[in-house]
């Protein structure tokens, strides 16, 4: 999979993807992920990139022309299955959503930043919006990175044991159940005798109704497509 990124501050993007799964996938090729300076398409002079609001109001806005003149040259480039722009005003990612762009080939992300993006680009180029939550902050780079984590995790040969990713929280719309390790008991607390029985059938059943009772307890909205 290649992952484009258009941003207008791209080094806050180095530190995520140089580190852990998402680093081991480029190393290994599975995961080909190119940022691109949004200053490099810049206009005149001193590269601007942004501007003041038609109409009055605070804050600087993406303009059009740098957006659009990127776009353009990557999509001269190869062809992309979606053309993603990362802003709070979309709706919320989620792992169907993960799970659906994981099989995709090519992805370019635009990153907001400052106000966000002309709307004309919304209009005309993107194809999917996604946000990572009901709050702003300072740019979408660090929600690009989120969304590429999130996808990048489930590309076959991302993650040593694949059966990890399809064991995670929202994969079959509930919460992961409780989880322990070594050692069986520490300062009075134990691990449940079930999950030391070795009978698998039954600490399966175990685990699925945990995940049911903690679903139900903190995220009750997902059991409706449980």
């Amino acid at each position: 999979m290649r992952i484009d990124i258009i941003s207008a501050v791209p080094h806050l993007l180095e530190s995520p993807f140089n580190h852990s799964i998402i680093k081991r996938a480029q190393q290994s090729g599975i995961a080909d992920i190119v940022i691109h300076d949004l200053r490099e398409y810049g206009l005149g002079k001193y590269k601007q990139i942004d501007d003041t609001q038609f109409g009055g109001g605070a804050g600087m806005v993406l303009m059009l022309e740098p957006i659009v003149n990127c776009i353009k040259k990557l999509q001269s480039e190869r062809n992309y299955d979606e053309l993603i722009y990362m802003t709070p005003d979309a709706p919320i990612l989620n792992q169907s959503i993960a799970n659906s762009l994981s099989l995709k080939e090519n992805l370019l992300i635009l990153v907001g930043h400052y106000k966000g993006v002309d709307q004309r680009i919304r209009d005309k180029y993107i194809t999917k919006e996604i946000s990572i939550g009901d709050y702003v902050i300072t740019g979408g780079e660090l929600a690009s990175a989120v969304l590429v984590d999130a996808i990048v995790r489930l590309i076959p040969g991302a993650i040593g044991d694949e059966q990890s990713a399809l064991t995670d929280s929202f994969q079959d719309n509930l919460l992961s159940p409780p989880i322990y390790t070594h050692p069986a008991e520490f300062e009075g607390m134990k691990v449940p005798e079930i999950l030391l029985s070795g009978n698998f059938p039954k600490i399966e059943d175990w685990r699925m109704e945990k995940a049911f009772e903690r679903t139900k307890s903190i995220r009750p909205d997902l059991l409706k497509d449980a």
